[in-house]
């Protein structure tokens, strides 16, 4: 750390990552107008470093580089400084990260952008040592030289940079139209499995990433079509994921990749998206497969985040770190002999066997220490290999983990970026409410409800209900994006799914009229990524790719559906229909990277179905119907509970296709529709479940 006493700028901002370099000696700006009428002023160039607060290469380069007196003087001398976190500021980041990938051919954080006074690039790339070293340059050649390139030749400096600007306005405000069909569903299929690992599973070489997306993309196409191989290539790196050190076999949570094949070796870093999707990727798969394994994961994922990334008063945080007291994963891993010493107690016969199934050894796996791992063990073998019983054995093993968990407590735990995101709360409210509903655990239903209140309490603006898009310290702050609406309302739909508030639906559906208004792009059609009204920087981009996280596009276009069919609102399934076609010619030149979206189109092309129960709201029969429904995997039908009495008031008037679904002779009943057609009621249960099948 710096040894520097005195603050910059930064002291004054909330963001976690900003308030990391507060201490820099160099004279930081934020992002804001007084940074760029500062450069203008003085004739000097823009030097902008993107990242976020648990980002490993990013405290690389602040060690090396921003706490270092010598560095911090040519930036404060030839440069205006700017840092932006990227969880903050994902416009920024977006246009930046594009600028980065069109100009050396990758991208990565820490982003590092030179630009002139006007916010024109013409120097990008990621991480840059102090010194030059293994072929990359270091900030003291670079910095020097490009100063000096624009006090000599400033003509040709500006001509670079509006070229690149004008690149940059080409490639990100184009989407390409088209129409959508079941060819662009099996395109992708066939490329996830020329791309799958069948030896470990997941698809493609290392790194490796969860994007669990892709993973519920297949098991739509399982539904749809049959094709066991889309559902065991799910099973397959589901049960890997876990099995691997990128799940954290101690504490819980998956890290955000793995650097190897076998997914032995995390990035140690957890994110709340990750956690958020991949619950939802574990809870379809066990609706498909009653596999209890993944009923086992989700519900220790929502343990540890609702242990240790919730606030207080509901939302949730948004990264812990890889890094511990300067090491990467320091407070992950273990040594064979503080193992043996932590689980003495249960005895030397226990302890060797939690260090056999979790490969916890003298050599260890990772610089000398062990990432625990069930890679090359399980539990069912080592009690067949050990002559015990499983479920002795399994006992065992927690009451070791356990141990071993109180243990960790006491290390230095990794930095908590505690700021709240609208979007990604977003996708851990729609996670919880999947949750709730696949395994009836209401805990979660009121997690996410909790939730949900936090952001429409916290993060709407009173005067006018826009969204805002971060929460820290008692400071909303930043016009929410596409994401934050689109996320949040899908988290509301899953809500309204699992709780049957009504409300729910009305506040869902006036958000996404808002964000209609503020983001439609009204000539081509589909939702720019930050509003009309806010800061206009060089191009308004439109994001359709869904890499680690899905695009705000994509789930927007799937809402847009969801909520004109329970709605019967024209207007949207107008919109709906123009979302799909406006980025289906993009979608086809590369359909594998829009799994999000073509979960959007697989809705689209599917057979529309209802199931509405008919019931007293909590009443054993109702809720066994409700347990029927929930029990399968029915991505495309819309689940309805319509309480009878003035309980179902709300309902009828928020969901017309309710108005006559009643029950029958005092007995809570199913009405089943699918194509424009519908079943004749039933108030048998066995009845219902045989219509499902």
């Amino acid at each position: 750390m710096t040894t520097n006493s005195n603050t910059n700028r930064l002291a004054k901002e909330k963001s976690p990552y900003l308030l990391q370099h507060a201490y820099n000696p160099v004279d930081w700006f934020p992002w804001a107008d007084e940074a760029f009428e500062k450069a203008r002023a003085e004739n000097k160039l823009i030097f902008l470093s993107i990242g976020y607060s648990t980002c490993h290469w990013c405290h690389v380069m602040e060690r090396e580089s921003f706490e270092d007196e010598e560095v911090a003087e040519l930036l404060n001398r030839d440069y205006v400084s700017i840092k932006v976190d990227r969880e903050e500021r994902p416009d920024v980041d977006h246009l930046y990260m594009q600028v980065c990938q069109a100009m050396t051919g990758q991208g990565g954080w820490p982003l590092t952008v030179i630009m002139t006074p006007d916010k024109k690039p013409f120097f990008a790339g990621t991480y840059f040592p102090k010194n030059r070293k293994f072929g990359r340059y270091g900030m003291t050649d670079l910095l020097p030289q490009i100063a000096g390139k624009w006090r000599e030749d400033r003509e040709r400096v500006e001509s670079i940079g509006e070229e690149m600007a004008e690149e940059t306005r080409r490639r990100m405000e184009t989407n390409a139209e088209g129409e959508p069909t079941d060819a662009l569903l099996h395109q992708a299929y066939e490329h996830f499995v020329q791309m799958f690992d069948e030896n470990y599973g997941g698809f493609g070489s290392a790194p490796k990433f969860p994007t669990a997306h892709n993973l519920s993309f297949l098991l739509r196409f399982y539904k749809k079509t049959g094709e066991a191989q889309a559902l065991a290539m799910v099973e397959k790196t589901l049960t890997a994921m876990y099995r691997g050190g990128m799940y954290d076999h101690i504490g819980f949570g998956f890290a955000r990749y793995s650097t190897d094949q076998r997914w032995l070796v995390p990035h140690f870093e957890k994110m709340l998206y990750d956690n958020a999707l991949l619950t939802i990727a574990y809870a379809e798969a066990y609706q498909v497969t009653g596999n209890s394994l993944y009923s086992d994961v989700l519900n220790q994922l929502l343990t540890y985040i609702l242990r240790d990334m919730t606030d207080p008063e509901g939302g949730f945080y948004s990264a812990e770190d890889a890094d511990s007291e300067g090491h990467e994963g320091k407070f992950y891993v273990w040594s064979e002999d503080e193992v043996l010493e932590v689980l003495e107690s249960l005895g030397p016969d226990a302890a060797d066997r939690f260090c056999d199934l979790y490969d916890i050894t003298v050599a260890g796996n990772f610089e000398g220490k062990s990432i625990p791992n069930l890679i090359e063990m399980t539990p069912e073998r080592l009690a067949r290999l050990k002559g015990v019983s499983e479920e002795e054995l399994r006992a065992e093993i927690e009451r070791g983990r356990q141990a071993l968990f109180a243990h960790r407590e006491r290390r230095v735990h990794p930095h908590k970026d505690d700021k709240i995101l609208t979007s990604w709360n977003g996708l851990m409210i729609a996670a919880l409410a999947k949750a709730g509903k696949v395994t009836g655990n209401p805990e979660y239903v009121r997690a996410a409800r909790r939730a949900a209140d936090f952001i429409l309490t916290k993060l709407r603006r009173p005067e006018d209900g826009r969204l805002l898009a971060r929460y820290r310290d008692g400071e909303a702050a930043y016009l929410a994006y596409v994401d934050d609406y689109a996320f949040f309302v899908w988290g509301l739909i899953e809500l309204y799914e699992s709780s049957f508030d009504a409300q729910l639906l009305l506040v869902a559906k006036e958000l996404t009229q808002d964000m209609l208004r503020l983001f439609w792009d009204e000539e081509k059609g589909g939702l720019f990524f930050y509003g009309s009204d806010g800061e206009q920087l060089l191009t308004r981009m439109k994001e359709i790719y869904d890499g680690a996280l899905p695009s705000g596009n994509s789930v927007a276009a799937l809402n847009l559906q969801r909520l004109a069919r329970y709605t019967y609102d024209a207007e949207l399934a107008q919109k709906a229909e123009a979302q799909l076609r406006a980025f289906t010619g993009t979608v086809t030149r590369y359909p594998a990277g829009h799994a999000m979206f073509l979960a959007a189109v697989d809705f689209a092309l599917g057979s529309p179905a209802e199931i509405v129960i008919a019931g007293k709201a909590g009443a054993p029969d109702t809720e066994a119907m409700l347990a029927a429904v929930r029990s399968r995997y029915v991505p495309n039908a819309l689940v309805i509970l319509a309480p009878s009495g003035p309980e179902g008031d709300a309902t009828r008037a928020a969901i017309p296709l309710v108005q006559d679904k009643l029950p029958l002779g005092g007995r809570a009943t199913a009405y089943v529709c699918e194509n424009f057609a519908c079943q004749s009621p039933v108030a048998d249960l066995e009845e219902l479940e045989e219509l499902l099948q």
